[in-house]
């Protein structure tokens, strides 16, 4: 009986914990929304683009004891990663977070490219995640990359959401086999670059600003599903208090 109630109380702590943090992180999760959405419209987001090289990037938590929000991503990841091989094809993973490496390198070791974690050790912000974004671009070579995570909707709702980001060279495939992909012509654009510099440019932010929001939707996420996990097991404690009682007496 003492045991079990030393376990709830930890529960309930841990509980209070998730939600002060998910307060924090859910006004930070909904200002990011507005920065990839601009590039979607000019860049588009094709999770059917055919390509040679790519690369899943996979979002999870550094901690467990959040449900199945980890195994979700790692679900897609190991999916996406099975559609994209192939004979001609190359397809290499990059991982942010502890339990998504724990995870994939069991069965998945030599397509690793790179491990990130200990993400969350400080409060997220951009130019984090920017200088992230940077090390994954100068370490890995890609046709597409697609960021895998979940998306926040309520404390007990999140959705598994792939987010797809082209490299220039194939965004500027796309334009000229007349799609409506990187169509700056109707945009007054300042200063000498040529098209294929402006595209890199607009790539590689747009894949910053993604996978900031990517970052920030799975901390919410994770936060969300925390707390309802310490409240189940908090409540389960409370049956298994009251059996234990009714056993004594």
């Amino acid at each position: 009986m003492k045991s079990v109630k030393n376990i709830q109380k930890i529960t309930k702590a841990m509980k209070m914990v998730a939600a002060s943090k998910l307060r924090a992180i859910q006004t930070k999760t909904e200002n990011s929304r507005g920065l990839w959405q601009p590039f979607t419209a000019l860049l588009g987001d094709l999770p059917s683009a055919d390509v040679k090289k790519n690369v899943v990037v996979t979002i999870s938590s550094d901690k467990g004891l959040c449900g199945g929000i980890n195994s979700t991503s790692v679900k897609i990841s190991k999916g996406l990663h099975k559609l994209n091989s192939g004979p001609e094809k190359e397809t290499k993973y990059v991982i942010l977070g502890e339990k998504a490496k724990a995870q994939l390198v069991r069965d998945s070791k030599k397509d690793i490219e790179l491990i990130i974690t200990e993400l969350q050790k400080n409060p997220l912000n951009y130019t984090q995640v920017s200088v992230l974004a940077d090390e994954i671009l100068k370490n890995v070579e890609y046709d597409a990359l697609r960021i895998v995570f979940n998306k926040f909707q309520s404390v007990v709702s999140f959705v598994p959401t792939v987010s797809t980001v082209l490299s220039p060279e194939i965004v500027e495939r796309e334009a000229e086999s007349g799609g409506k992909l990187g169509d700056l012509d109707s945009y007054e654009v300042e200063g000498g670059e040529t098209k294929g510099e402006i595209l890199q440019n607009l790539a590689e932010f747009q894949f910053s600003c993604t996978m900031f929001n990517a970052v920030l939707e799975n901390a919410c996420s994770e936060q969300g599903a925390r707390m309802s996990a310490m409240d189940s097991s908090s409540r389960n404690a409370g049956d298994m208090l009251d059996r234990l009682t009714l056993t004594y007496n």
